[in-house]
């Protein structure tokens, strides 16, 4: 698959991890076209199992309609595969509240997940979860 980049993102994939970069906070237009790509990405797996890597840059706090949206495609995510997820937090200084509604966004899709502070342990710990399963 391509690499889509956007201003504010961008999503390829390696293997069976699909890896995001997400900059700052999403305004709705951005979010509706993120989830579209997303949608796109998610079918390349053909529902074989897969792993999201997701870096998230600055102060990304969902509002109540973004985290709607990312419950919706995470919904969306699992029946295309996706079993576990690592989220790293770069430059935020919200970490603590996008800890929390990740939290809420996977427990609410039964997606295993773990929260990071660098990209590399989150692509091992990745790397490995996807090797036990």
């Amino acid at each position: 698959m391509e690499t889509i980049v956007e201003d504010k993102y961008s999503i390829a994939s390696r293997s069976n991890i699909l890896q995001v970069e997400a900059f700052g906070p999403f305004n709705a237009q951005v979010t509706e076209k993120y989830i579209n790509d997303m949608y796109g990405a998610c079918e390349q797996f053909s529902g074989q199992p897969w792993g999201l890597l997701i870096a998230f840059y600055g102060n990304s706090v969902f509002s109540p309609e973004a985290e709607d949206a990312l419950i919706k495609v995470n919904r969306y995510r699992v029946k295309h595969g996706l079993i576990a997820s690592a989220s790293v937090l770069i430059d935020s200084s919200t970490a603590d509240i996008q800890q929390l509604q990740l939290g809420r966004i996977y427990q609410a899709c039964n997606i295993t997940f773990y929260v990071f502070s660098d990209i590399d342990s989150a692509k091992s710990w990745l790397e490995q979860y996807l090797q036990q399963r």
